[in-house]
């Protein structure tokens, strides 16, 4: 089933788990629709009756999205975070607990296999990843143990994420806190911590599974509006950050996607600075001497014609130039989608996918202002 969240999208029924009492709390007191997604979504509220006037509480008071469909793991032992710096493209080897970053498990030909957050508490490390690619993270981890002193174990938790400007008081009221950018902190049996995306920054709670249904109260009886997935992956594809299974293939290297990049973004995925890992050499080349072949961008969609699913290719005349990721309702833009784009077609006209026109948002064309610094080293050397 394609990754399409459309008036049609909502009539796929998916099996409702964990929130049977919070669907009560919906806006307009109607029960959770839900879409089931190849992605492992289909356990979670896709809307709770108006998608897009839920959309608008991540940006004028305070939304709670359940994003309990996320699988955990639990790294533990003396030698976790040298363990984990060997193997990812992160550096964490000096992380003090309450650390919160972001971090890409690579192949050897530096394409991307898995992307996580980790987040670095006083004995252990948690990683949180979607449900694709979950079995092939925790398999790749206990092979690569050897004679580090770890011990690794999927753990029983549920992320709930909570955005809006009036979230510190919410969060606050609710019992829990509300941490610094880029830190996590303990509040009894849950940790909460602080990511500065999607626009404006979002608090996640990662509870214990049973206490689910308690912390979505809190924070309903607390002032929070609940919104559906529909709503969190609006604001993921404004944010242009892409997501395993739907918006990342066989082939995308880090650079395809800038938002992973360590930038003016606290917790860019890749540290340019560390020491090796496997698939730095790409990381490593297309940084100092090229630029990547494709970039991720945010599509604009014309909403008269069929849209867009993902997988679909980017046409340009006869030409495929692309391919379409996530493809989703916006409250503010309308229907948009993100896509791995040809570089050298970000600012052309006449894009299409089957009869639907699309055109790239102008704030998401990645265009190279200077060049990258291996390349003006050599130009230097060639007396250019």
């Amino acid at each position: 089933m394609s990754h399409v969240a459309g008036a049609a999208a909502l009539e796929l029924g998916g099996q409702t788990v964990g929130l049977e009492k919070a669907s009560e709390n919906a806006p307009d007191g109607t029960s959770a629709k839900n879409v089931e997604q190849t992605t492992g979504q289909a356990s979670v509220a896709w809307h709770y009756g108006r998608p897009l006037v839920e959309q608008r509480h991540l940006q004028e008071d305070c939304g709670v999205v359940d994003r309990s469909y996320y699988r955990v793991i639990e790294v533990t032992g003396e030698d976790r975070l040298t363990y984990l710096n060997t193997l990812f493209s992160q550096k964490v080897d000096d992380a003090t607990p309450g650390t919160v970053t972001e971090a890409l498990n690579l192949d050897a030909n530096g394409h991307v296999l898995h992307h996580m957050t980790l987040t670095v508490l006083d004995d252990s490390v948690l990683i949180d990843v979607p449900p694709v690619g979950f079995d092939s993270l925790l398999k790749y981890l206990n092979m690569m143990v050897f004679w580090s002193k770890v011990e690794i174990a999927e753990i029983e938790r549920a992320v709930i994420s909570v955005m809006g400007p009036d979230a510190p008081e919410v969060l606050v009221s609710a019992g829990l806190a509300f941490p610094q950018v880029g830190k996590a902190t303990t509040v009894g049996h849950s940790y909460v911590r602080h990511l500065p995306w999607p626009r404006g920054g979002r608090v996640d709670v990662l509870v214990r599974r049973q206490d689910l249904v308690g912390a979505w109260d809190a924070l309903m009886a607390a002032g929070a509006s609940p919104v559906g997935l529909m709503g969190w992956e609006a604001e993921r594809v404004v944010s242009l950050r892409p997501e395993l299974g739907i918006d990342v293939d066989e082939k995308m290297i880090p650079h395809e996607a800038p938002r992973w990049i360590a930038s003016e973004f606290d917790t860019a995925a890749v540290h340019l600075d560390k020491g090796c890992y496997r698939g730095q050499e790409t990381v490593s080349r297309v940084h100092n001497v090229g630029r990547s072949p494709r970039v991720l961008v945010m599509l604009q969609l014309d909403g008269s014609a069929t849209l867009p699913e993902t997988g679909d290719p980017v046409m340009m005349g006869k030409r495929a130039v692309g391919r379409v990721g996530t493809v989703v309702q916006h409250a503010d833009y309308g229907p948009i989608a993100l896509a791995l784009l040809k570089r050298s077609a970000q600012e052309r006209e006449g894009l299409v996918v089957g009869d639907c026109a699309v055109a790239v948002d102008p704030s998401s064309i990645d265009r190279v202002e200077q060049l990258p610094p291996g390349r003006v080293a050599i130009n230097r050397l060639r007396g250019k």
